[in-house]
């Protein structure tokens, strides 16, 4: 892996918002894959990791974008957590899995990529976190893969360009859409 993307381990990664401002907008939900490779060099889906997240106080809701995610922040069910204790369930095994494979640093995978980077990148700095995995700033983002690859760049269009599985009514879940992204990815790159 580290020799294949140049000492990169790239991780799949979606997060659910109460909005499109990292600065001011509430994490809701974080997923993430972690990608692996055969010995013979094919990209394969590893463990997913995921957190439901508590929204920081002070945290801004808009109301379309809980129309689109469906997430009810307050559910009782939801079994959220503060955001330093999500991001730890998701940081933690990012950093064992960058030394098992010999990675210096992880390089987030995403669907509009930036924009997931964006809030786990200010997520961290919200938490003091010091030990952020994710480059700061370097992507791969299948947006840019599928429309040079596919012709197509929403997420339900590449899928089924690419021949594989998408549920809409499963789609806007933070785990789902990392998964389906993650397999996407993988069908890509190999």
């Amino acid at each position: 892996m580290a020799q294949r993307f140049r000492g990169f381990l790239p991780v799949v990664v979606d997060v659910e918002t109460g909005g499109f401002n990292p600065a001011t907008d509430a994490l809701l939900e974080i997923a993430a894959v972690i990608l692996e490779m055969d010995e013979d060099g094919t990209l394969r889906c590893g463990s997913t990791h995921a957190a439901q997240v508590q929204p920081f106080n002070g945290a801004n809701i808009e109301r379309a974008a809980l129309e689109v995610n469906r997430i009810d922040p307050g559910h009782p069910l939801r079994l959220a957590v503060p955001e330093p204790e999500a991001l730890l369930r998701i940081f933690k095994p990012v950093r064992q899995a960058m030394s098992d494979q010999g990675c210096s640093r992880a390089v987030l995978v995403g669907h509009n990529a930036h924009f997931d980077l964006a809030f786990i990148n200010a997520a961290a700095n919200r938490c003091n976190v010091r030990r952020n995995p994710f480059h700061p700033f370097s992507v791969f983002d299948t947006v840019t893969l599928c429309g040079a690859l596919l012709g197509q760049t929403v997420l339900a269009r590449s899928l089924e360009q690419a021949a594989l599985s998408y549920d809409a009514g499963e789609a806007h879940s933070a785990i789902y859409d990392t998964e389906r992204t993650a397999e996407l990815f993988c069908l890509l790159i190999n």
